[in-house]
């Protein structure tokens, strides 16, 4: 099969490799899928880059968790009625070698659930890390209706998705953008209020937003730098998960500030969430897929040989929505 992968660790374009490699075959309770996308995805291009030295001592690594396809063919103890399903995949390179950058993947049946008709492949390679992120950080401290929720980089991969599902679930919702396009798309999502992020000061402004009126829970994609602005607008007892701390990425916390006001701090991943917590992100997604009621944003879709160029996208950054590429 056609696959992408890397040996070392360095920059896409030096260490990414395409060409053939053996087609799997899905041993006891795994399903082998036939892959249209692949999405890709921070952490995919941090492994890359050498975030987890030891990731590597089993052999070459095929990325990325995301994507989206067709099950060819079904181990022992899976139902081959699943044969010609059309699913997504997620969690595909967590604790294993070989994810989707590839024709084929072969994985346990559970990280390959239906995929609605309605759906194309290039949202299927959305689903598994941004919007199971946001699903999380939205919905793991319980219900959100009647709350005033935070998105601090509303445009952004994970916050486009989150403030539809806090907007669905009938919270008010407070978005952060930097810039007249972005405050746009977040208003379309649905946010009741936009703030610049790049203004200094903007807890200020967005405290003024809410007529002073703190607010419950924080959805945050730069922890560390945001933190100071934060403290300034969530309420005693809010909660502020998240996902991301790029740009600090050693936060300092004031630890006696945050305990007087009784702050839940909740780190987020897609791969440690539990299993229950994924089979109900999963069962949301798929309902209000269904029912069409998410929107979508694939800001790069790019044919399989410019699988580099996807990695070097992500690392660039400035712009919003997804990047998949074909594997066909």
């Amino acid at each position: 099969m056609k696959a992408a992968w890397f040996e070392s660790f360095g920059a896409a374009a030096s260490v990414l490799v395409i060409g053939e490699q053996p087609e799997p075959k899905p041993a006891m309770g795994e399903v082998l899928v036939k892959l249209v996308t692949t999405g890709v995805n921070p952490s995919d291009v941090k492994k890359r880059a050498g975030a987890f030295p030891n990731l590597l001592d089993g052999g070459f690594v095929i990325p990325h968790s995301d994507g989206a396809g067709v099950i060819e063919a079904v181990g022992e103890g899976v139902d081959t009625a699943r044969i010609g399903e059309r699913v997504f995949v997620y969690q595909a390179q967590y604790g294993r070698r070989f994810g989707t950058a590839a024709e084929y993947v072969a994985l346990d049946s559970v990280r390959a659930p239906r995929l609605p008709d309605n759906a194309s492949f290039e949202v299927g390679a959305c689903i598994g890390i941004p919007i199971m992120t946001a699903h999380r950080c939205v919905f793991a401290d319980g219900p959100v209706a009647g709350q005033t929720l935070v998105v601090t980089g509303g445009a952004g991969r994970v916050g486009y998705y989150a403030i539809q599902w806090a907007k669905s679930a009938g919270a008010t919702v407070v978005a952060t953008a930097s810039n007249a396009d972005d405050e746009a798309t977040c208003r379309a999502l649905g946010a009741d209020h936009v703030v610049n992020h790049r203004e200094q000061g903007w807890g200020d402004a967005l405290l003024a937003c809410t007529g002073g009126h703190r607010v419950d829970r924080v959805v945050d994609v730069e922890f560390g730098a945001n933190l100071p602005e934060v403290l300034k607008f969530i309420r005693t007892g809010g909660t502020i998960a998240t996902y991301s701390s790029t740009v600090v990425k050693e936060p300092k916390l004031p630890f006696m500030q945050m305990m007087f006001m009784d702050l839940t701090l909740r780190m987020v991943i897609v791969y440690a969430m539990p299993e229950e917590a994924k089979m109900q992100a999963i069962a949301d997604t798929c309902r209000m897929l269904e029912q069409g009621k998410l929107q979508h944003r694939i800001a790069y879709d790019l044919p399989f040989e410019e699988m580099a160029k996807a990695h070097e996208l992500i690392e660039r950054g400035g712009f919003g929505g997804c990047v998949i590429v074909h594997t066909g």
